[in-house]
Formats: C-alpha cells, sequence, structure tokens
C-alpha cells in the first residue's frame, strides 16, 4: 500500500490512498440514467466530497454511511473545491488494514488541544468554586460522567463539532467568564457553574458513534431539556439544595439558546443567565469562524460565500504574491 494521503494534503491530479470516515452516502443517477455514489468523506484533518462512477452495484456493497474505508482514488477539482473520484473502496477495520497504517484516531476529527490537560484545567475550574452546592453538583455530575466529557462533540454539525469538542468548548467558556464576570455585578460562581453545566443534556443528546448523531433522547427531547433533568436529579441528592440557587441553575440551562426562535424554551431573565448565554454564544461563533477560515481550500486571502456566514472571511495575506 502507498503512503497514507490526508485529506489536508489533497493535490489536484494526485492518485491517493487512505483512510476516511464516510459521513455521507447516497445512490443517485446521472442525466443519462447512470448510477453513481455521491459520498463525503472525512478524516482528522478535513472534509471532501467524493464520487464512484464505475463498478457502482459492486463497491456500493462494501461499505455504509458511518464506516470507516480504505479508499483508492485520484482528486480533481469541482467549483473550486478537492473532489475525491474513487476507484476502489472497501470497510475499513484495524485486523485488515491496522498494518497498513489504520487507525481510527485517523479519521475523527479531534480538538487540538489534549484532552487530560483540558480535563485538569476544568477540574481546577471546579475546585475554585466557593458556594458549596455549586461546587458539589458540578463536581458530581463530572465525576460520573468523566469518560464521556473526555470524547464528546460539543454538536454534531455545528461548533466544536470533533472530538473533545464539549470540554474544548466549556473550558473556554470558563476561561472566559472568569475574566468577565469581575467587570459585572454577578455572582461569578453561579456564571462559571452555568458555563459547565449549560450543554451538560448533549452528553444524551448526541451518540458517541465514530459519526456523531442524535440519540432517540435528542430528537424527542433535546439536550435543553434533558440537561435540565440531569442537574435537577443530581441536586435533589445534595442535602439542603437552595431552592432559589437550583431554579437559577436550571434557568440558565433553559435560557442559555437566548432566543425562542433559536429553540431556547427561556429567554434569560437575569445578569448571570445572560453572561452565560452572550459567553456561549461568542465561543461558538469563535470557533464556527476558525473552522470556516481553515476548511477552506483556495489560496486566496480571502474564503467564498460557502459558509456558516454567508460572507467571505479573511485568512490574512496570501503568501504567494
Amino acid at each position: 500500500m502507498k503512503q497514507i494521503v490526508r485529506i489536508d494534503e489533497f493535490k489536484e491530479g494526485a492518485s491517493i490512498q487512505g483512510f476516511f470516515l464516510c459521513v455521507e452516502k447516497h445512490l443517485r443517477y446521472t442525466r443519462n440514467g447512470d448510477l453513481y455514489l455521491d459520498l463525503v468523506l472525512r478524516d482528522n484533518t478535513g472534509t471532501v466530497h467524493a464520487k464512484i462512477w464505475d463498478k457502482v452495484a459492486e463497491l456500493n456493497e462494501k461499505f455504509s454511511s458511518g464506516d470507516p474505508v480504505a479508499v483508492k482514488g485520484n482528486v480533481e477539482s469541482f467549483q473550486e473545491r478537492h473532489q475525491l473520484v474513487i476507484a476502489k473502496i472497501s470497510k475499513a477495520s484495524v485486523q485488515y488494514y491496522g498494518r497498513f497504517g489504520y487507525d481510527p484516531a485517523l479519521v475523527v476529527p479531534t480538538s487540538p488541544h489534549d484532552r487530560k490537560k483540558m480535563w485538569k484545567e476544568v477540574v481546577d475550574i471546579i475546585g475554585k468554586i466557593k458556594n458549596p452546592f455549586l461546587k458539589k453538583v458540578v463536581s458530581s455530575i463530572y465525576k460520573e460522567h468523566k469518560e464521556k466529557l473526555l470524547i464528546h462533540p460539543a454538536s454534531v454539525v455545528m461548533h466544536h463539532n470533533y472530538r473533545s469538542g464539549f470540554l474544548e468548548h466549556v473550558l473556554s467558556m470558563a476561561k472566559i467568564a472568569n475574566q468577565l464576570s469581575g467587570l459585572y455585578d454577578v455572582d461569578c460562581d453561579l456564571v462559571v457553574a452555568g458555563v459547565l453545566l449549560h450543554d451538560i443534556g448533549k452528553l444524551e443528546e448526541i451518540s458517541e458513534d465514530m459519526e456523531a448523531e442524535y440519540t432517540d433522547s435528542g430528537n424527542f427531547i433535546g439536550h435543553i431539556v434533558l440537561g435540565r433533568d440531569m442537574v435537577q436529579a443530581a441536586a435533589m441528592k445534595i442535602k439542603k439544595f437552595p431552592k432559589e440557587l437550583l431554579q437559577k441553575l436550571e434557568h440558565i440551562i433553559l435560557s442559555h439558546q437566548g432566543r425562542f426562535e433559536w429553540q431556547s424554551p427561556k429567554q434569560p431573565a437575569f445578569p448571570e443567565a445572560m453572561l452565560v448565554h452572550m459567553i456561549d454564544n461568542m465561543d461558538a461563533k469563535m470557533n464556527l469562524l476558525k473552522l470556516a477560515i481553515e476548511g477552506d481550500q483556495n489560496k486566496r486571502k480571502w474564503t467564498d460565500k460557502k459558509n456558516i456566514f454567508r460572507t467571505p472571511l479573511y485568512k490574512g495575506p496570501d503568501e504567494s504574491e
């Protein structure tokens, strides 16, 4: 087997071999009525669209959407983006492809930050919460769900949508909360606890599969209510947990999306809730901006408009000039 090529190393006209995760798989027809496979492939460096034009029926049986795959193909350009035309493809496993360099970590996008270091930072932040009730409820939930928290994405397709993205997101938010809380007349402990618990329901909303997707609970109920229920259950186990404090914490979770049109059951009704909402929105938008810029494939100083912000984004000076 030739050297493994990652998506961020693709060059137009190159013949490549590599391991990817099949994110999407669609059987379609050309204008002439011929079958072809339309795919989206991903590894830990990026995403690429791919096509299978030949031996469609035969290759269609070799893998499914959500499978890691071993691929041989040629890189082409379509609408100023790389596209992979696949000649050979099959489901990848460590058993059969480990000797060729396959590792599941190659095909799952992961936070650039070390998850163990992030966990230690989060634990340190929890330890500095002065309110004993807030410290205990956050600590108990994080200890119970440590294994999930270490690897969970923060979303399926939006911000921090990669392995350990949840931890990266809440750690960034907690750091911002500690900086901003001193500028306003707010309860810093409540803001930090709200930050660490605002999305906790995503542990139940999103699956732990290689290709994250919504669970039945996620589709039926959603992470906001799931998270409120998790916090409520944990608080009920803590003797004499103040009723008003719990209601405030629940409100932060229920209102952190900020707007009814963003599927928020409530709008922020006090300063700490508003600050959590604003910090969440800011950190998510900055991550989406980073992903859009890093994912753009053209060599110019501006991205195209095909991003969530629907506007060209500035990448910096064109080094080729």
